[in-house]
């Protein structure tokens, strides 16, 4: 039996590296490549002496090969607002010439490929909760639109690159997702909370805490990942043009809404030493109020939802960051 070979850019990142060791459960050869401007050799170190397993440290932008791959997965991309707005062009680099170059590639093989996108790409939503429909709400000039805007253009390239070559390109509009193996220091909220509780430190709450955000465990949205990519591209067509929707993208996250102030007081609850009081700070520029998916589409296409509930995931990554 031949082996199927998959290429995973982003490879060394939190999702990246989940999504590692589910394709070499699955049987299949894995290739990760990244740059490790926010992924860690860290991530993938126990699976540097898998003969199924090849690390690749390069950029996605640039990466260049004459490899062969029946299924490409295109996670590249700083995702946390700590680490694309210290590096905005770059980050617009990555989400739009490195999105192309993956489409080549997957061009080239005949590869099915996977691209996540964003929820970032609502912006600030006007509707509630986001569906695929909704064309968003997005300053085309603030200091989040290096992704936003990277994003919504990577969304379009993958688009574009159906229509023209009848490439197999299936879209993913990721909400926030938190596990083990996130970056310590990313500035994503969940982690934040959970290194501030743990180093005795002031939980930052901005605003008044009364903004939403939907958390999804990353093992649930690694399934949607493979759910979507054993689909026959027939199927995935024939659905889309079913629902009067332009291009494959679906939203993956968990609709359990939560108040950030409510997410700060269930971490001091799970790290009950904590001697951390919470204090506020004035909102972001653009940071959105409300974010929570519509996964009708998911649940009708994948047969997929969300199992692990906010409480249960982390108390897992809680118990990941305290052996750090």
């Amino acid at each position: 039996m031949i082996m199927k070979r998959a290429l995973v850019t982003g490879g060394a990142g939190f999702l990246g590296s989940h999504l590692c060791r589910r394709l070499l459960a699955d049987g299949f050869a894995v290739t990760a490549l990244d740059n490790l401007y926010t992924g860690s050799r860290r991530n993938v170190e126990d699976l540097l002496d898998n003969r199924c397993f090849s690390f690749i440290e390069g950029d996605v932008i640039d990466f260049s090969t004459e490899e062969m791959f029946d299924e490409i997965y295109n996670l590249a991309c700083p995702a946390s607002p700590v680490h694309y707005q210290a590096r905005p062009i770059f980050t617009t680099r990555t989400s739009v010439i490195g999105t192309m170059n993956m489409l080549e590639l997957a061009k080239r093989c005949g590869a099915k490929m996977l691209h996540c996108s964003t929820s970032e790409i609502y912006g600030d939503p006007l509707v509630h909760p986001q569906q695929e429909k909704y064309w968003g709400n997005v300053n085309t000039i603030g200091i989040r639109s290096c992704y936003d805007e990277g994003k919504r253009c990577a969304e379009t390239l993958c688009a574009d690159y159906i229509r023209e070559f009848d490439t197999d390109v299936r879209m993913v509009r990721i909400f926030n997702t938190y596990g083990p193996a996130m970056h310590p220091q990313d500035g994503r909220v969940i982690s934040n909370f959970i290194m501030q509780a743990l180093n005795n430190e002031d939980i930052t709450v901005f605003g008044d805490g009364s903004q939403t955000r939907s958390f999804q465990y990353c093992d649930d949205l690694i399934e949607a990942f493979r759910r979507y990519m054993e689909l026959p591209v027939e199927r995935i067509r024939e659905f889309f043009k079913e629902k009067g929707l332009g291009a494959p993208a679906i939203n993956t996250g968990n609709p359990g809404e939560y108040t950030i102030r409510e997410l700060a007081e269930e971490t001091l609850r799970q790290i009950p030493e904590s001697k951390s009081k919470l204090i506020e700070k004035p909102l972001p520029s653009d940071d959105p109020k409300r974010r929570k998916p519509d996964i009708t589409l998911a649940k009708e296409l994948l047969g997929w939802e969300p199992k692990v509930p906010l409480q249960e995931g982390l108390a897992k990554t809680i118990a990941y960051f305290r052996t750090r």
